[in-house]
């Protein structure tokens, strides 16, 4: 989306909400001024800023606290954001995608997630079936966690049997691309250059 759009030479920025602590989110996102908090020596530009005139990507934004909540939904309606310990409002533009495991339409009728907002980042709506309904996704995706991994690790020519691609194919994947993410991190952590992954290596990762 942000490749393609009039966004795409200025920043995308990536954001996993939920391995953040609740309470630094709004630092992280707004940034802070030096002194803001214990742990504030210096002051912080916001992942907010670092985005403007391109896109920040909110992952997990059903994580996030009622409270931030609301002062996500005020930088989207009036494009501004205050650092922590700021007093100046500083003005941003910024394009939102968000992504969630929840079940956003449950928080809402629980009151855990705002309807105003959920109507604010719902422009266009993507929904995304676990990785077990598609498993015709299974295989290219272990083919490419595999060349990364692989990349990061400096070694060449690991490659799957055909055995072991099958056996991953009829996985069930209840943690979903996180868990074959996983699974083939630790089969290349266990194999040496132009080896062959096989069976009996998937299936002892999959135990």
């Amino acid at each position: 989306i942000h490749e393609h759009s009039g966004r795409s030479v200025r920043p995308f920025v990536p954001v996993n909400v939920a391995a953040i602590p609740a309470d630094l989110v709004e630092a992280e996102l707004f940034g802070h001024e030096k002194g803001a908090f214990t742990g504030a020596v210096q002051r912080r530009v916001g992942l907010f800023a670092q985005a403007d005139g391109g896109t920040l990507f909110l992952d997990e934004i059903g994580d996030m606290t009622p409270a931030m909540q609301t002062k996500i939904l005020r930088a989207l309606q009036e494009g501004v954001i205050t650092p922590v310990g700021g007093s100046e409002p500083i003005k941003v533009d910024v394009r939102i995608i968000t992504a969630t495991s929840r079940d956003l339409a449950a928080m809402q009728n629980n009151g855990t997630f705002r309807d105003d907002l959920t109507r604010r980042i719902s422009g266009a709506t993507l929904t995304m079936p676990s990785l077990r309904r598609r498993r015709g996704d299974i295989a290219p995706l272990a083919r490419a966690f595999l060349s990364d991994f692989s990349i990061s690790q400096g070694k060449e020519g690991i490659a799957f049997a055909a055995e072991a691609m099958d056996m991953l194919t009829q996985h069930s994947f209840q943690g979903n691309v996180g868990e074959l993410q996983h699974i083939i991190q630790w089969l290349v952590n266990r194999k040496g250059n132009h080896s062959i992954i096989s069976e009996s290596d998937v299936g002892e990762a999959l135990a």
